[in-house]
């Protein structure tokens, strides 16, 4: 699992919940990039749980049904895992060095991760070398050597290299620092709302101080109260929630729908409250992704439950689309649900 690192491009592939997402971007200059190739396939129901694969040939068979598709010249990509089997932790611990750190970073971590320490592949970047108390800080991060196991397999089955996999908080990272330079010396909170988890990670001047998931959060709850609501299929709320093929979103979705998102706020605002319980820096504004902030209102109500300013996170706002090959309305419906595939597709391998 490399984490923290950079040099040679990788295709971006995120695996969620309810689809999988392709990016490919091509560097111009030292910081910008152009966007190449992008693809994304729908996932069965029950394809995913947990931010675990349980199906693989479901998620084998939409990438290869992306790659049909496309030309693309590596077959090297930077996928991401998140939930339950994935621990974020920033700690402090006696100054050392990197290679001292790295020798006793697994006796350290045992005390944070909860699962056997011999299941868990860890990593770690040195945010602050000295403190005040003469410590340095650390983020930890672990994630089960299974759960990494099996979006290797799937990934290579389809005929592609798993050359990095990252954490989905990171990705969403890499797309903040490429498109918002002007956020950069602010404490800012980071979100991906996803179909059943949302990544929510505050990033301080550059450096992430707090990252957790939030699983059973996401566009999936929503379906899933609309659906008990209404007595209807899964397929049908899907379809009441989003208005697909021209369905009517009623006075009766529209309420549950709202209560719904009450409950997605109030996820976001104890994790906002605990971050800041912890001492953290003032925090200056939201950036938002993940298919559910598009829906109407939900941008506003989150910044009326946190009384901060929100915003969507666009990671396409400084990547560089070729309108005669890419149709921009499109571009624009789908940011909000690939800006994990666009981060990874940033990472570099070599360095």
């Amino acid at each position: 699992m490399a984490i923290f690192g950079g040099g040679k491009q990788l295709i971006g592939l995120d695996i969620g919940t309810s689809s999988v997402k392709l990016i490919e971007l091509k560097p111009v200059g030292k910081k910008d990039y152009q966007l190449m190739n992008l693809g994304i396939a729908n996932l069965p129901p029950d394809t995913m749980v947990d931010g675990d694969i349980i199906n693989t040939s479901a998620v084998t068979d939409a990438i290869k049904s992306i790659l049909a598709n496309l030309k693309l010249k590596t077959k090297n990509t930077a996928t991401a895992v998140s939930g339950h089997s994935v621990i974020m932790k920033k700690i402090n611990m006696p100054i050392t060095t990197d290679e001292a750190l790295a020798e006793s970073i697994q006796w350290e971590a045992e005390q944070y991760i909860p699962f056997n320490i011999n299941e868990v592949n860890l990593d770690f970047q040195v945010l602050e070398r000295s403190t005040a108390e003469g410590q340095m800080s650390v983020f930890l991060v672990g994630a089960k050597k299974e759960l990494i196991n099996n979006y290797v397999t799937a990934i290579a089955e389809a005929g592609l290299n798993a050359a990095i996999v990252d954490i989905a908080v990171f990705a969403l990272q890499n797309i903040f620092e490429i498109n918002y330079p002007e956020y950069m010396d602010d404490t800012v909170v980071l979100i991906n709302i996803g179909a059943s988890i949302t990544n929510f990670n505050v990033v301080n001047k550059g450096i992430p101080v707090f990252a957790r998931d939030l699983t059973q959060s996401g566009g999936n709850q929503i379906t899933e109260e609309i659906q008990k609501g209404l007595n209807i299929s899964r397929e049908e709320a899907e379809k009441r929630k989003t208005g697909a093929g021209g369905t009517p979103i009623t006075p009766d979705v529209m309420e549950i729908i709202k209560t719904a998102f009450e409950t997605i706020a109030a996820d976001i605002q104890r994790s906002i409250d605990f971050y800041l319980s912890t001492g953290g820096e003032k925090i200056s504004r939201i950036l938002i992704s993940g298919g559910t902030s598009k829906a109407p209102d939900f941008l506003n109500l989150i910044s009326q439950k946190t009384g901060l300013p929100v915003e969507p996170l666009n990671p396409f706002k400084k990547v560089a689309v070729n309108t005669k090959i890419f149709d921009i309305n499109y571009i624009n419906d789908i940011a909000p649900i690939v800006c994990l595939a666009v981060g990874l597709a940033t990472r570099k391998v070599g360095n």
